[in-house]
Formats: structure tokens, C-alpha cells, sequence
């Protein structure tokens, strides 16, 4: 119901009479037109051809007849006759205000939408108070995207006819479209007080309301479209959605499952139900979800690099090359193929995955407030940073940045924390809150309040931990925070939005070559990027190989990455170095059973006994630390790196080998092996990996001297440094703010390495 283009002939109808005579007098031209009418308007469609061809036989000219017999062409949907009679009519009389805008509700059904808007300018033209011509053109530029123009078109419309509902609403999806939120809101309110049965209202109601995160007012907004129309398939769907949004995935599966039923060919709700199904670890079942609307809408936005996303939580490799120079090529071509975040594992191109995020920005998070706009403040006492997460918990971000906020130094910096992820209570949650100078829950505010928060606070610097990771909130940045703000950390890579500053790096992640792949200018910390926390436990329980399924006396390669991080290139270099290790066995974490069974299946292909692979369950976070002691060689992934998992295995001893690619998820554990004096183990191609992975495996001696490097470097080494890490970090942030109190914008900065703690 977002067009609805109404024909003048009704309007005719009604004032138009009967004006037959009585007697056997023949009815005049302008009679039998009034008859024809009269016909047409009551559905009589035969009757009214029948009458306007007899017009036209006697007065082929007679240009009410042409264009009222083109309207009926139109209304049975024959649109090519249609155009051609409007345009006879509008020959005989081209001052007919009627005729052009019939003429334009046929370009418009024939999608030919900007020729329509010309036919309206001249029906408007001809009649300035012409309202439903009016109306139509909004529509018309509502499908050209031209969503500023149809409001103005709207707009008119409600100046000439404020009760008509369908123009409220459509300009509720205008304002929708230009992210005007509250403005929306308004004119959807409105279509309802004027038609409260309006269950397309109600929905698009619903719509905004999620995104404002008013989520209670949005259930009931979907409850009352479902309630006046309960095969509203859209509506369930949305109510799937705002409850995906709320951690509630169960119970959105069933508003999915019900959508789906309504309408089986619908691919945005088995979209939706494979992203639900993913969170819940359930990849078989997505992938089926996802290749389901794939089939059914195969350019469905973002869905193909989702699909792909699944296939590899599963290790399912079928074509897997081949699919992954597909999606490249789409991006590459600006289409809305992938979401930024699976492209780290796909893709080793920087600059795909730029174009990845620019892509998914301008979509879904253009700037919305510029950074001019905060007014410059006197030089604070303190520089104010905000962190702003949806991890606040135990999670891999918050295990190495933990410390971080607990040795800022206090007389120089205050620190803040948002967030807006799900409440979990543990240990590391309290002891994140406790170590800021204040802790803000924005997870029910929008992101504009959350925003508008941030700025009253006087927050100087936001630093943005989650990038586009699950949950994150880019749209509080696209609403600027701070005057300065940080992308860092919890993504590795560019996120790809001009109002994002700077990113954090060192030499090894961004090479001075390598800067054009980047949106943000680039802070280069000395050592590495990534802080650790010196009081992360291991624990005391003893370990045993037999515990864990691994034989006592073979050589144990490990890699604890996430499954969807492996791809055949990397588990065939893996499979050619057990082939060359005799007896040795690879421990992986267990992850998901179509990965397991997938992982297995692929090492027999390969020539390997699917025994030689062992599969961990899931530890605590510090018993997961002691029994990676039991390994002997960690044996990284490609393109997609270790992360927090390489540097679990080098705090506890256990050396890493990487392979360094061009993208920096593809160089993060080669600046983790350089900051922690470990160099020898990075590698650039899969021949140099494979090659050093045998001879370590084949010299314990030469193995075990790595090991004493990383055990007698535990507090030392930089990367375990977190004091001094702070103050370069620290360094880096004063840094940003004496470049904005200078009036200089962000450029790109070099923090010198500062003496090592005694």
C-alpha cells in the first residue's frame, strides 16, 4: 500500500448526471458519455467499452471518451492501449489536467517512474490544487529514492487534503527512508488517527519504534498490524526481527516460522530466521535458511556473504574459491553483497574489504552529524574518553583491555564506559564497571540519545570497541559522541565511515603503503596494538594429555581459532604437515558438529586419519590456559589470524607460527610474535609455513628454546607490558586532542616507544 494512484473518472462520476431524455430520442455524445461514466464507475466495465467506442465511432476526437477508455484499459492492466488512447486524448485537449495524469499512472505501473513525475509536473501545472496528482508524483519519487522530493510532494497533498491517510503514511516511509526517525513516527500516528484499522501503519509504526529501541511500544505496534490483519506476513516478520534484536531468538524463529507460512516465497524472513539460527549456533539449519532465500531472491542485500559466512562455521568447502571470487567481484562492483565483518576471513584485500564497509555505511550509517557542529570547549582539566562497547562481560575484548582501564592515569584522564550489550553479570563485568570513573547503560536509548548523552557528558574522545562485531551500535558514531572518535580493537579493520577519526595500529598491522585501505588516519603504537591484561589466571588444576584425548607421546599441533576462520587452503597446509610429522595429531576446538564431522571427512580426503584430529570441548577461560600448555606448536590461520588466541598461547608459553598476509586481520599475530621478541615465527607465503612448521616439529631443542624466550618474557616483553602500553596509549590520545584544540584535523600519528617499566 505505499502507491495508490486514484483515477479522476470517480471524481467525475459523482458530479456527473444522468442527463438521458425521455422518448425515442437518440442520446447525445455528451449523454452517452454520462452513461458510459456512470457504467465505468460502477464496475460495469463491458458496458462502459461498449458505450465510449460508440462515442468515438461517431466523434473519434471526442477526448473524454479517449482518455476514460484508456483509464479502463489501464484498470485491466493493458497498458500499452491505455497509453496510446491518454495520448490521443491529450492531442485533442492538451489543457486537460485529468488526462496527464492518467497518463502518468500508466509510466508509473509500468515502472517508467520519472516519465510519470513529468506527467504529474503537467498535471499540476495545468491544475495547481490537484491533489491527487500530487500525491502520486511523491509516490512516484518515493520509488526513484528521490525521498526529500516526495515529502515536499506530500507535503502539498496534506495542504489540499489533510484527512487522506494514505499520504500520511507514505510520507512516513519518506521520512523512514531519510532516517528521520521521530518525524516518521508523526505522520504514521496521523494515518492511524485518521483510519485506526491501518495495519500497514501499525507495522511501519512498529518499524521505527525498534529502531528508536522503543521495543515495548514496538511489540504492541506489530501485535495491533497482526491483530487487524493476522496473515500479515511482514508484520511477523518485523516482530522477528525487533525480538532477534532483543536476544529473544527463540521466540523469534516462531514469528519467522509463521511469516514464512504465510508467504513461503518470502526471502527477507528466511533471511532473518538464518541470522537468528546463526547467534544460536545452529549453522545447519541457517545455512538451509539462508540458501532458501538465496533461491528465492538471489541479490537479497548482504545475504550472499552471509550464506558464505555459514558455509564456513561448518568447514563446507564445496566451490568454496570459486564462491569467494564471486563475492569480491560483487563488492568490487558496489553491490551489496557482504557485510563488512565475514569479509575478514574471506577476503586478504584491504581494499575489498573497504569497499565492503563504505558499502555497508552508506547504507546503513551515513554521518548524521557532523563533527564541526560540537562546539570547541576550553582545553579540559582532564581528556575525557568514553569506551563504548556491547562487551562489557567476559568476552575476548574486554579479557585484554581490562587492565587498561585500570592503570589510566587518573590526574590526566577520566574514564567512561557505554554500554549497550546484553546485561550479563560475571566477574569481569563488575570489575570493568569498578574500573571506570563512570559506567552508562545506553541500551535503551537510541543511538541519536545515546549520542546527544555522550556530548552532554563532554566526552572528548569515544573510542568505539566493538567496529562492526555482533551487537554494535555504529549508528551512536554515525551521531557523533565526541568531537573525536576511535575506531579500536574490537575490529580489525577500516570500518570505512568518514566520522570515524582515527584507528589504532602499529608498523606491523598498516604499512605506510598500505594507508590508502583506510578511512581512518592511522595512530601507530610502537610495539603492537594490543593491550594484555597481567593478571589474566591460569589455573592451578594439573593437566594431563589423556584428559583431553591426546596421545602422550606425539607431537600436538593446536590452533583454537573459530572454525569459520579455517579455509581449505590453510587445512590442506595443515594436512600436508601432519603427513610430514609421523604421528603427530592436530588439537582444534570442537566448535560445531557439522564442523567436526566436515574437518573429518576433508583429513581422510586428504590422506589423513580423521583419529589424527582431536577436538577440545569448552574450558573456563583459565583452565582453558593451562591445558594449552599441553600443545607443542600453535599453527595460525590464513587470512584471518589468531587474535586473542595467540596471545592466550604465547602468555602461557606455547609458541605461534603465522602466516602474514596484506589485510590486518591477516597481519595481528605477526605484531603480536614482534612484540613479544618472536619474529623468527611469522612467515609470508603457505610454502614457508608449512616448511617451518616440519623442522620445529622435527627440533625440540631449537622448540624448546622458543618456549623458555616466552616463559622468561612473560612480564618483559611488550605485548605483556600493559603498564607501559597504557601510557603509549594515553600518549596517543593527547596527541589526537592537542591536533583538534590546534584546529588541525585528524592526521595521521606516530607515538614513540617510551622506556620499559624497571
Amino acid at each position: 500500500m505505499k502507491s495508490r494512484c486514484d483515477d479522476p473518472f470517480r471524481r467525475q462520476i459523482r458530479q456527473t448526471l444522468d442527463k438521458q431524455t425521455a422518448g425515442s430520442s437518440p442520446l447525445t455524445a455528451d449523454e452517452l458519455f454520462a452513461k458510459a461514466v456512470a457504467h465505468h464507475g460502477a464496475g460495469q466495465l463491458p458496458q462502459a467499452e461498449a458505450l465510449y467506442r460508440q462515442i468515438l465511432q461517431d466523434n473519434p476526437g471526442h477526448a473524454g471518451a479517449l482518455q476514460f477508455l484508456g483509464v479502463l484499459k489501464y484498470q485491466v492492466g493493458q497498458y500499452a492501449p491505455a497509453l496510446e488512447l491518454i495520448d490521443r486524448a491529450i492531442h485533442v485537449n492538451p489543457a486537460d489536467a485529468g488526462a496527464h495524469f492518467s497518463r502518468g499512472n500508466v509510466l508509473y505501473s509500468l515502472q517508467q517512474h520519472q516519465a510519470a513525475v513529468e506527467c504529474y509536473d503537467k498535471a499540476i501545472q495545468l491544475r495547481p490544487d490537484y491533489a491527487e496528482a500530487h500525491y502520486s508524483r511523491g509516490n512516484a519519487l518515493l520509488d526513484l529514492l528521490q525521498y526529500q522530493a516526495a515529502v515536499e510532494s506530500y507535503d502539498k497533498t496534506i495542504l489540499l487534503q489533510p484527512k487522506f491517510a494514505d499520504v500520511h503514511y507514505n510520507r512516513g516511509n519518506a521520512l523512514h527512508a531519510l532516517q528521520q526517525y521521530q518525524a516518521a513516527l508523526q505522520s504514521f500516528d496521523r494515518a492511524i488517527t485518521l483510519m485506526p484499522d491501518y495495519a500497514q501503519a501499525h507495522n511501519n509504526r512498529g518499524c521505527v519504534l525498534n529502531i528508536l529501541l522503543h521495543y515495548q511500544a514496538a511489540l504492541e505496534s506489530f501485535d495491533k498490524a497482526i491483530a487487524l490483519r493476522p496473515d500479515y506476513a511482514e508484520a511477523h516478520n518485523n516482530r522477528g526481527g525487533m525480538l532477534n534484536t532483543l536476544l529473544q531468538y527463540e521466540t523469534a524463529l516462531e514469528n519467522f516460522d509463521r511469516a514464512i507460512q504465510l508467504k513461503p516465497d518470502y526471502a527477507g524472513a528466511f533471511d532473518n530466521r538464518g541470522n537468528a539460527l546463526l547467534i544460536l549456533k545452529r549453522y545447519q539449519e541457517a545455512l538451509e535458511s539462508y540458501s532458501r532465500a538465496l533461491q528465492l531472491c538471489p541479490d537479497h542485500d548482504y545475504l550472499h556473504g552471509m550464506w558464505l559466512h555459514t558455509r564456513r562455521h561448518l568447514c563446507d568447502w564445496e566451490d568454496s574459491d570459486r564462491e569467494c571470487q564471486e563475492l569480491e567481484a560483487q563488492i568490487e562492483r558496489g553491490l551489496k553483497a557482504a557485510l563488512p565483518f565475514p569479509m575478514l576471513a574471506i577476503s586478504d584485500s584491504p581494499a575489498v574489504q573497504r569497499q565492503a564497509a563504505e558499502i555497508y555505511v552508506r547504507d546503513k550509517y551515513p554521518e548524521r552529524y557532523p563533527g564541526a557542529a560540537i562546539a570547541r570547549q576550553p582545553r579540559p582539566e582532564k581528556i575525557r574518553i568514553g569506551y563504548y562497547s556491547a562487551d562489557f562481560y567476559s568476552h575476548a575484548v574486554s579479557n585484554l583491555i581490562a587492565e587498561v582501564f585500570e592503570l589510566h592515569d587518573r590526574s590526566q584522564f577520566e574514564i567512561l564506559g557505554f554500554a549497550y550489550g546484553p546485561e550479563k553479570k560475571d566477574a569481569m563485568s563488575q570489575r570493568l564497571s569498578a574500573a571506570m570513573d563512570r559506567f552508562v547503560d545506553v541500551r535503551s536509548m537510541s543511538d541519536r540519545e545515546a549520542a546527544e548523552l555522550s556530548r552532554r557528558l563532554e566526552v572528548d574522545i569515544a573510542v568505539n570497541l566493538s567496529g562492526f562485531t555482533e551487537g554494535n551500535r555504529t549508528g551512536i558514531f554515525a551521531e557523533r559522541a565526541a568531537p573525536i572518535q576511535i575506531n579500536y580493537l574490537g575490529y580489525p579493520g577500516t570500518m570505512g565511515a568518514g566520522y570515524m577519526d582515527y584507528l589504532i595500529a602499529d608498523p606491523t598491522l598498516i604499512p605506510e603503503a598500505s594507508r590508502q585501505h583506510y578511512s581512518e588516519k592511522i595512530v601507530y603504537l610502537p610495539d603492537s596494538y594490543q593491550p594484555n591484561d597481567s593478571r589474566r589466571a591460569i589455573s592451578a588444576r594439573p593437566c594431563f594429555r589423556a584428559d583431553e584425548g591426546l596421545p602422550d607421546t606425539a607431537f600436538v599441533f593446536c590452533c583454537f581459532n573459530g572454525a569459520y576462520k579455517i579455509t581449505p587452503a590453510v587445512f590442506a597446509s595443515w594436512m600436508r604437515i601432519l603427513g610430514r610429522v609421523e604421528g603427530s595429531v592436530l588439537w582444534l576446538l570442537e566448535g560445531n558438529p557439522g564442523a567436526v564431522e566436515n574437518l573429518r571427512k576433508e583429513a581422510e580426503l586428504r590422506g589423513i586419519s580423521e583419529k589424527r584430529l582431536v577436538f577440545a570441548g569448552s574450558l573456563s577461560p583459565d583452565e582453558h590456559l593451562a591445558r594449552l600448555r599441553l600443545a607443542d606448536l600453535f599453527l595460525d590461520t590464513f587470512p584471518y589470524n589468531a587474535h586473542t588466541t595467540a596471545s592466550d598461547a604465547l602468555w602461557i608459553g606455547l609458541p605461534v607460527l603465522t602466516r602474514m598476509g596484506e589485510s590486518f586481520a591477516s597481519r595481528v599475530a605477526a605484531s603480536l610474535l614482534r612484540a613479544v621478541g618472536l619474529p623468527e615465527l611469522i612467515t609470508a607465503t603457505k610454502a614457508e609455513f608449512e616448511e617451518l612448521a616440519v623442522e620445529l616439529a622435527h627440533d625440540p631443542q631449537r622448540l624448546q628454546a622458543l618456549r623458555q624466550h616466552l616463559q622468561q618474557n612473560h612480564l618483559t616483553a611488550p605485548l605483556f607490558d600493559c603498564q607501559t602500553f597504557t601510557r603509549h596509549l594515553e600518549t596517543a590520545y593527547s596527541a589526537m586532542m592537542e591536533r583538534y584544540e590546534a584546529g588541525l584535523p585528524p592526521e595521521h600519528i606516530q607515538i614513540a616507544r617510551l622506556p620499559s617499566r624497571p
